[in-house]
């Protein structure tokens, strides 16, 4: 095992990571920008170093701070959490030439899984279905409009190296297609630097099904359940639980099958989670690998009793699972909830401020990750996540009932303040939800309701 690291995030997911590496006996050097200067959590790391000024692309994206910071702090290897440079394989790519390990997937499994084209490629060679569409890339509109009109519209097109909903345009008809190409391309070369697109069919009203894959140092894969992550808006999620409500055994079984036998094709390792689309017949489709922890991983770890971060510290270092797929045993039902500083009366508008009074739930059932205490000023620069407050229940019914009551708890006020828990509480008393049958589509609809 490692005796230091450096955590090269911020917020809820730092602290997650260095919680996990004490818990392993395991030293932690955390990195802050001028933005989070003061932050609490950074007092519970053995060592916090400022890496820049408050803007991402001046700290937390600047990999050569970041490098520095790691020679500084003198650790053997790097967590890069979510978000920022986690799925960067040039950045895995210079920590393995610094001699540093980076805890994730190598750099080439990196690079193939975030390329969506190449990704789909991949699932075909492992069996996995995949959404009909364009073999790989799509260059220019006529080719998208050819591809269109065999495949049928409605066609979504989506940038490659695209994330949180950027660079994707669904079009119902060639007209809407030639104007949501270029647009596509243009958001995402300037979201991603890379305007490079594809086009598929789109699937209406589906559910998100994501499974959470385990991949050991000798190359060993097991799956850890699904988790659905419906409950959206505009392509972030808001609500997200395991295991899915939506899906029979038979199904269940199937997609963890797929998940498993895509991450063996693409020679994967350590923590990762393939995302899959289930239609209103039943079947599914892959949509994409994401390497890297996810937001909504505690409620896997909830109903699995399988630290997920403690495993990516193990396998980095070079342990090889202790378990197989017959020993993972998954029982009872787990909600996350994200509590962002946001008004949904104002289209969601980001309302940071300084929290003046802080109450957050606890009790039998409850779990919260959150880096915040009373007094905190929420930074305007960054993700406007405050809380993930996660329910566990020994079936659906409980966990929601858990909920409602967790959730009528969260005080957080403050000046210009807002925050997601009062939709969160409103979700709850929506029979759709309640039911278990909520798709992607869900919450716009009730929003404009």
């Amino acid at each position: 095992m490692f005796r230091r690291i450096l955590v090269a995030n911020r917020g809820e997911i730092a602290l997650r990571v260095i919680r996990a590496a004490h818990e392993l006996g395991v030293e932690t050097v955390a990195v802050y920008s001028k933005g989070d200067e003061g932050a609490p959590y950074l007092d519970l790391a053995d060592e916090a170093i400022c890496i820049g000024p408050a803007a991402s692309a001046l700290s937390y994206l600047d990999i050569p701070r970041i490098i520095a910071a790691a020679e500084v702090g003198d650790v053997e290897a790097i967590h890069p959490g979510y978000g920022f440079l986690a799925e960067n394989a040039h950045f895995a790519e210079v920590c393995r030439s610094c001699n540093v390990t980076f805890i994730g997937p190598p750099a080439e499994v990196i690079a193939n899984c975030g390329d969506k084209a190449r990704a789909k490629e991949l699932a075909r060679s492992a069996g996995v279905p995949v959404v009909p569409g364009s073999e790989g890339t799509v260059d220019n509109v006529e080719e998208a409009t050819r591809i269109a009109a065999e495949i049928g519209y409605p066609v979504i097109v989506k940038a490659v190296s695209g994330g949180g909903g950027r660079g994707m345009r669904v079009a119902h008809n060639e007209v809407s297609l030639r104007s949501g190409f270029s647009s596509a391309q243009a958001e995402a070369a300037a979201a991603f630097n890379d305007g490079t697109v594809y086009v598929e069919k789109f699937v209406e009203n589906p559910r998100h099904i994501e499974v959470q894959i385990l991949a050991g140092a000798d190359g060993e894969v097991v799956h850890l359940g699904e988790r659905d992550c419906s409950v959206q808006r505009r392509h972030q999620k808001l609500i997200e639980e395991a295991p899915s409500p939506a899906l029979d055994d038979d199904t269940r079984a199937r997609i963890g099958a797929a998940a498993v036998a895509f991450a063996k094709a693409a020679d994967y390792r350590n923590a990762g989670t393939v995302e899959f689309l289930l239609d209103k017949n039943g079947d599914f489709y892959f949509i994409e690998l994401n390497a890297r922890i996810q937001v909504e991983h505690p409620v896997t770890e909830m109903v699995s009793g399988i630290d997920l971060v403690q495993w990516q510290l193990r396998i980095a270092s070079g342990e090889p699972l202790d378990f197989g797929q017959d020993d993972v045993q998954l029982s009872g039902h787990a909600i996350e909830f994200r509590i962002n500083a946001e008004d949904p009366e104002r289209n969601f508008a980001p309302a940071p401020g300084r929290i003046e009074v802080l109450a957050l739930p606890g009790g039998r059932g409850v779990r919260v990750d959150s880096h915040v205490i009373a007094g905190y000023e929420i930074p305007r620069f960054y993700d406007s996540m405050i809380a993930k407050v996660i329910v566990y229940g020994k079936d659906r019914e409980e966990a929601l009932r858990i909920a409602r009551r967790a959730l009528r708890e969260i005080r957080v006020e403050g000046p210009g303040l807002a925050t997601t828990t009062g939709l969160h509480l409103r979700i709850l008393g929506q029979a759709e939800f309640v039911n278990g049958a909520a798709d992607t589509s869900f919450l716009e609809r009730y929003l404009e309701s």
